[in-house]
């Protein structure tokens, strides 16, 4: 696996590979790599591209009570499991590379970044957007690969590349989970072994909801017994549960198949943020 830490060689290696027919496959990440993040590897392979992961912890989508210094950086280990999965290209820059001066400009996207994360993490889609659209320039890809457990992020990059025009296809991996069900996360190594038990509640009231929707459509309903079973589990701090259109993140008002009904969860063990999300009618 190549590791080029610099944007200038990172252009110049991916041109000389598309000038021999070479279509490039993108797996952007912050790092702290899991078997989610290895499956969006693989998924890239599956398609006979050539591989680029990125890993840069981006300042810009972090909030004024998040801890940028602190997020887990195991390079090493990242190295290590990329190279299990035959990616063929690391992308390692700094921040001072990334970010050589204080941006100047900002993407924003009112309707997708008004509510559910965007009301709990201030500027945090500003700067992921910032990034990406940086990295799809740097990388230029014809694919790019990203995980459905940020379900809200995946919409609004589609639509960035929407609106943006750029040449890339988004495809979006369904979530990778642990055997009980919990979503694989960088955040999960955060849970004590009490938290961690309790965690798998969020999947298992997806799931309910899910089986629910068989014989009811009204989403307040549906929404009344989400809240209540979840708080079985002694969730306390429940950011936001809801039923949205799984293009534009509306509110729906029935759960029909025609609507694309996904359910997002977002709820607090601990200090442990944790998210997720599913889709009530199998795709």
């Amino acid at each position: 696996m190549e590791i080029i830490t610099h944007i200038t060689d990172v252009i110049n290696y991916i041109h000389v590979k598309k000038v021999i027919g070479r279509e490039i496959g993108f797996v952007p990440t912050m790092g702290a790599l899991h078997e989610g993040h290895l499956s969006l590897v693989r998924a890239s392979k599956n398609k006979e591209l050539l591989t680029v992961a990125s890993v840069f912890v981006n300042p810009a989508q972090f909030g004024p009570n998040e801890d940028f210094h602190k997020y887990p950086r195991p390079i090493e280990n990242d190295i290590k499991l990329l190279e299990s999965v035959d990616c063929d290209v690391l992308f390692l820059p700094s921040v001072e590379e990334m970010y050589p001066e204080t941006p100047n400009i900002q993407i924003t996207m009112p309707f997708l970044t008004q509510k559910y994360e965007a009301e709990h993490r201030k500027g945090h889609f500003e700067g992921v957007m910032l990034v990406v659209s940086k990295l799809f320039n740097i990388i230029s890809p014809d694919f790019a690969f990203f995980g459905q457990k940020d379900f809200q992020q995946c919409a609004v990059i589609k639509q960035m590349v929407k609106d943006l025009s750029y040449p890339i296809k988004i495809e979006i991996i369904p979530t990778v989970r642990e055997t009980d069900g919990l979503a694989m996360s960088s955040r999960n190594r955060y849970l004590s072994e009490e938290e961690r038990k309790k965690a798998v509640g969020i999947y298992q009231t997806l799931m309910y909801i899910k089986n629910m929707v068989q014989h009811e459509k009204n989403t307040k309903n549906l929404l009344r017994h989400a809240y209540t079973f979840i708080e079985k589990f002694g969730f306390t701090q429940i950011d936001y549960i809801d039923i949205v259109h799984a293009d534009t993140l509306e509110t729906l008002q029935e759960a029909h198949f025609e609507n694309k009904p996904v359910m997002l969860i977002t709820a607090r063990c601990g200090t442990t943020r944790l998210l997720d999300n599913m889709y009530l009618y199998e795709q």
